[in-house]
């Protein structure tokens, strides 16, 4: 469970589903823990300028496109299985 600070200060629970490497690049998959959906929520992984671990939004709709379809897939596989 990881427990995040929007800008206006809230704090919101998410359970982490997933962690992505695409490219090079880290992503997690959270579904929030207080809503009843089985959206998941794509974030980013990276480092702030002092070394600490951040998620970031995806600001790229081509990278948003390609970890979605990632995503995607493996959910699929686990559908089948």
């Amino acid at each position: 469970m990881l427990i995040l600070v929007d800008e206006e200060g809230q704090e919101h629970a998410f359970i982490e589903v997933a962690d992505l490497e695409i490219e090079g690049n880290d992503y997690k998959i959270l579904l929030p823990a207080d809503e009843d959906t089985d959206e998941a929520i794509i974030f980013k992984s990276g480092k702030d300028e002092e070394g600490n671990d951040i998620l970031m939004d995806i600001e790229d709709d081509e990278e948003w496109e390609k970890v979605a379809d990632a995503w995607s897939e493996i959910v699929e596989q686990e559908n089948e299985e």
